[in-house]
This record gives structure tokens, C-alpha cells and sequence, in this order.
């Protein structure tokens, strides 16, 4: 099976991993307002499309998020995404300190909220875990 690229622009690309049902967002650059949104809710559409639960973030080109996007991702994304049948996220975090410090509050949120969450520095590791989740 191939790789689908679902979006791609100057901020991030957005694969949908056929063999493995991963859903995989590369941030490019720092990213924010509409066009994180959309990356983040075109991940959602392909989970709901082809019944994956697993998602990779590749986040190490970003910086910390907006408390705008933020809050967005807290509470309007993360019902979309678990209701779509999020249940394991490999997270590549961010070169940037800025940007690592904000994550945990992602980590620890959707951690408590049933998703099995692993945190990484390198791509591969990442998606070595993911693949081993079941679904």
C-alpha cells in the first residue's frame, strides 16, 4: 500500500499511512491560526474516512501554540478527534524549548483522557511505537 498525501502547504503535510492506519502531520515551520486548524481537522476527516486511531506528530519545526489555538485544540479538535476514534499519539516534539514546554499540557491532557501517548525527540522511534499500538 501507498502513502496518501492528504494536505500539504508552506506550514505542514498531512500523510495518511495505508499500511500501518497512521495519520501523520509534519510541521514545516512554525504554524498557527487557519492553517494549523485545517491540518489538524483534514487529520480528523482521514481518521474518520479510513477508521484509523493512530496519529503521529512530527512538531520539531514548531514553536509553543497561541492560548487561541490552544484552547481550540483542547476542546473543539480533541472532541472531533476522539470522536473519530483517536486511541494512540506518537508526539515528536518541538527543537524550540518554547515549544516543548507547551506540549506537556497536551500530553498530560489527552493522556487522562484515554489516548496512549508517547513523547520522542527522533521520527523513527516515534513512528517504530506507533506501529506497534494496537488498535
Amino acid at each position: 500500500m501507498a502513502d496518501l498525501t492528504i494536505l500539504t502547504n508552506e506550514y505542514a503535510t498531512l500523510v495518511y499511512h495505508e499500511d500501518t492506519k497512521i495519520v501523520h502531520h509534519t510541521f514545516l515551520q512554525p504554524i498557527g491560526g487557519q492553517p494549523f486548524r485545517d491540518i489538524l481537522l483534514a487529520g480528523v476527516d482521514c481518521m474518520t474516512k479510513y477508521g484509523a486511531t493512530k496519529w503521529l506528530s512530527d512538531d520539531r519545526e514548531n514553536s509553543e501554540l497561541s492560548p487561541d489555538d490552544g484552547k481550540w485544540a483542547t476542546t473543539i479538535w480533541a472532541k472531533l478527534v476522539q470522536d473519530a476514534g483517536w486511541k494512540s499519539w506518537a508526539l515528536v516534539v518541538p527543537n524550540d524549548i518554547l515549544g516543548r514546554l507547551n506540549m506537556v499540557e497536551f500530553v498530560n491532557l489527552y493522556s487522562k483522557r484515554g489516548v496512549r501517548v508517547q513523547v520522542f525527540t527522533k521520527l523513527e522511534e516515534a513512528l517504530a511505537w506507533l506501529e506497534q499500538q494496537s488498535d
